[in-house]
Parts: C-alpha cells; structure tokens; sequence
C-alpha cells in the first residue's frame, strides 16, 4: 500500500483526484498528516466517510518505529527508528538556548566510508524514502509534545546517518513537503543540509534555495582527506573549491565548513595555516567540532588547549571560526553509535 507520508502534495493531489474527490481536498488531507501529526486515515473527521474509505482501501500512514529513546543529562535525546523493512536509523534532538534542533539521516549507513564515523563502519545498505526522512521530524516533534516541552522544533539539520547528496532526489522531496505551506511550513533558512561533496548535486542543491548547506570538510589537504574520508577521493579538493565559488549565495552569505577535530591527526598549527590557504578561495566560516571518542575507532579528541590555539590560528587570518559544543556523549549521540551498539547487543544475545 501507499504510504501518505512518502507522497510530494502534487502525488498526493493526484492520488485524492484519482479516487473521485476535488484537487482540495488533498490539502485537507495533507494538513491532517503534517499539521496535526495524524496516524489514522480515520481520524481525518473534516473529509467526507466516502474518502476516508476509498483512501484506507489504497493507502496507510506509516511513521518510522521508535525502538530506543536515550536521553542525555545535557537534553539531548536520541532516538533508533525501525523502518518499514526492518532496518534501523539515528535521529537527535539538539538542545538550544530557546528552541530544539532536529539532526536527520538520509541513508541506512553510508558509502563515503568515513574513518571517523561509526556509520561509515556499517557501509551503504539502501537510501531514504521522503516519508522516512519527513518521519524523523514526525517522531522528534512527537515526543517533544508528549514530554510537554516548552521549546519548540525550529530547526533541522540534515547531518545525520548517510549522504544527502547521493539520494538527492528524494531529498529535494524532502525539503519541498519541509516547506509546504500547509505541512511543517519551515523557512529554507532554518534548514542545513550537510555534504562531503557530490560534484553532480551542489550547484543544483544551491539553486533549489530550500536550504543552507555545510560542507564536511575535516582535512585542509586533498591526501590527508583522502585517508580520513576515503570517499572524498571522487571530488578532490581544488575541484569542491571551485564548485563551491559558484554556489549561490546572498551578498553577506557565507558557506560554512565543518571541521572535526582529531588528536594528533588533523589539528596541528600547520593544518590551521593550510586550512587558511584552501578556504581563502571562497567566502567561508567554519565550524570546529571535537571528537566524540566512539569505540572501535582509532581516534580521540585533541586536548582543549590545541582546539583554542587552532581557532585563533584561524580568527587570527580574518577567518570566523566557532567551536561547536559536544552534546550526547553520555548516550553514544555521535552519529552510528545507537545502530551499532543495539546491534553489537543482539549479537551478543544470539
């Protein structure tokens, strides 16, 4: 059966059409899944028993299974979806000063094989339908609701499990139901998309204007890249650069570069000098993220003295440059631990 919440508003338009209603009633249907949160087709009391029917016949409403809830002292939550077919995917909600931050997956595990990342342990098992991407904000706002939380959902970063970009289209359909007027109606300023880099994909990303983008970076150097993020190697970095002074971008915007910082590997004052040369090229501010050690990877966070030093190196050259706070460690909250650590339970189990 049909999955509602995997249909764009023009799928479902046609769905609704295709079973004898008038186009608006698809609005209807679709404020009761987005705006309301709505589970049952039955419960959509302001469209006519005859829809309701038809629609019940032909569709379902399917949201992505809670199996785990982790709840850090610092706020954050993580939550282990199941998907329809069994596999498993992370979604974290971000503490702020006045509202949460929802961190989405894209991918059941990722192909970029990342050295740093424990879903780049698992390897790529399939991409993400919208309605699975669109159902990890369904779950978070859910659980805020349910909590009685006075901050609200406001804003989404697509830096969870996988690639957005290399299940592009089904993130364009993502974002567009995000924006909906009559659905989640989120603003494209209020959401980032994070990438490595997929050279087919940028421009067009950019020119959608429904989103921010962070590129991953972590290496200031093409070799040193290459080691950490064996994936990058498809789109070295004098190409993503000169990709990247394309992008489009509004005359005070600027393109924002994470680097996650790893003792002894890539936070050095050399690397700093040669972050400075590579991003002198594009309108940049980067992001500093610390390590958050993960076990079965061979790297730790660098001592609070070296990421200081590296900031300024950085600020020193005109480069805006903010260290981002480690959130979730008390609940393996980095990206991949959750999965890995349920599944290393059920081995231990078998």
């Amino acid at each position: 059966m049909t999955n509602l919440i995997d249909l764009t508003f023009h799928e479902l338009e046609t769905l609704v059409v295709s079973l004898g209603e008038p186009p608006y009633r698809a609005r209807q249907v679709w404020q009761w899944l987005w705006q309301k949160g709505c589970r049952d087709i039955a419960a959509m009391t302001d469209t006519s028993k005859a829809l309701r029917a038809r629609l019940a016949e032909v569709a379902t409403i399917a949201w992505p299974q809670v199996a785990r809830v982790s709840e850090s002292a610092d706020g954050t939550v993580k939550f282990l979806l199941t998907l329809g077919d069994g596999e498993s995917v992370e979604c974290v909600l971000i503490p702020e000063k006045d509202h949460y931050t929802a961190c989405l997956s894209t991918q059941v595990g990722c192909a970029m094989g990342c050295a740093f990342c424990a879903t780049g342990m698992m390897g790529f098992r399939r991409n993400m339908t919208p309605g699975e991407m669109l159902g990890q904000v369904l779950v978070a706002r859910q659980y805020l609701l349910e909590k009685g939380v006075a901050l609200a959902l406001r804003n989404l970063v697509f830096m969870g499990m996988g690639e957005p970009l290399l299940n592009y289209d089904n993130l364009v359909k993502t974002l567009e139901a995000l924006h909906h007027p009559q659905g989640f109606d989120i603003s494209g300023r209020r959401i980032t998309v994070s990438t490595a880099g997929v050279a087919r994909h940028l421009l067009d990303l950019g020119r959608t204007g429904l989103c921010s983008l962070a590129v991953s970076l972590h290496a200031p150097t093409q070799a040193l890249r290459e080691k950490i993020m064996p994936g990058a190697a498809k789109l070295p970095l004098g190409e993503l650069i000169e990709i990247l002074r394309q992008y489009p971008m509004k005359p005070r915007e600027r393109l924002t570069f994470e680097y996650l910082m790893l003792d002894g590997v890539n936070d050095s004052l050399e690397d700093a000098r040669e972050l400075v040369r590579l991003l002198s090229r594009v309108k940049a501010k980067v992001n500093l993220i610390v390590f958050n050690a993960t076990p079965g990877l061979p790297y730790q966070p660098p001592p609070a003295e070296r990421v200081f030093a590296f900031q300024e190196a950085l600020k020193a050259k005109g480069l805006t440059a903010t260290v981002r706070k480690s959130k979730g460690a008390d609940i393996a909250a980095a990206c991949g631990q959750l999965r890995a650590e349920c599944e290393g339970e059920g081995a231990a189990g078998e």
